[in-house]
């Protein structure tokens, strides 16, 4: 299907467009950018670098993706923007690129809500199915595995990991890695235990549920030190992937996680 570009649209020569795509007024696409089918961009939204967009992607007035990063040290390298399918990008979200320093690329995989004002730095490594609320600030190098939620005006340090399902509240600050399943939340963030109401809603079996809020009251609760509470896990807990993928977490953090 042929793709609607409005008359105040600003497309560079060399840009790529897919078919049936909607470019909405006062939109800019640079040189670079490789724009999949079925994306909607409403008016003023503004794509440069190299950056691609995936399929059906819709994104909303006053979004910018794939400009130069806050970053002092970039010197205007080619790095590059990669966005994948079926993300929803509302008012006012800003995605950077990439930097030399981080492996040149930032990353969003599929099915993403990006809600107004939530901003992705350089080098952030985003999965998919995951919601960013209003404001919400991902600073330079930051991870997220799939099915997370930041909340709304959280802040999350450079260099850290967000795990699978994790759930940061509002207003909070994250300096550390958030581990996987919990719930995050403060300033500094603490973390308040196993996600148990949002395993439920995801249809995770009662025991998968208990044997992971045994391990998190090692981690917590217990007066174990994170080491002691790793080696009790492995030794209480068997059988189970989610457990296993907590430990690992944890066994793999660099910056050490939130407790």
């Amino acid at each position: 299907m042929t793709s609607f570009i409005h008359e105040t649209a600003i497309i560079s020569k060399g840009a790529q467009i897919g078919s049936d795509c909607h470019i909405g007024p006062f939109s800019t696409i640079g040189a670079e950018c490789v724009i999949g089918d079925g994306v909607r961009l409403e008016s003023h939204v503004v794509v440069d670098g190299r950056t691609t967009i995936g399929d059906n992607t819709h994104i909303f007035p006053f979004v910018s993706i794939g400009l130069a990063p806050q970053d002092l040290k970039y010197a205007g390298e080619p790095t590059a923007t990669t966005i994948g399918k079926r993300n929803q990008i509302r008012e006012f979200v800003t995605i950077h690129r990439g930097t030399v320093g981080g492996g040149g690329l930032t990353r969003i995989g599929d099915d993403n809500l990006l809600m107004a004002q939530s901003h992705v730095a350089h080098d952030c490594q985003l999965g998919s199915n995951i919601i960013m609320a209003n404001a919400a600030t991902l600073a330079g190098h930051v991870e997220i595995a799939d099915r997370a939620s930041v909340g709304a005006y959280s802040g999350v340090h450079q260099f850290c990991r967000v795990g699978y399902e994790a759930f940061i509240g509002g207003y909070s600050v994250v300096v550390k890695d958030a581990p996987p399943y919990a719930i995050i939340q403060g300033n500094h963030a603490k973390c308040y235990g196993l996600n148990k109401v949002g395993m439920k809603r995801r249809g995770y079996p009662p025991e998968t549920i208990e044997k992971l809020n045994h391990a998190f009251r090692l981690l917590l609760s217990s007066k174990l030190n994170t080491t002691q509470a790793l080696e009790r896990i492995k030794e209480d807990i068997t059988d189970c992937k989610e457990v296993d993928l907590l430990v690992n977490f944890i066994e793999s953090s660099k910056r050490g996680v939130v407790k």
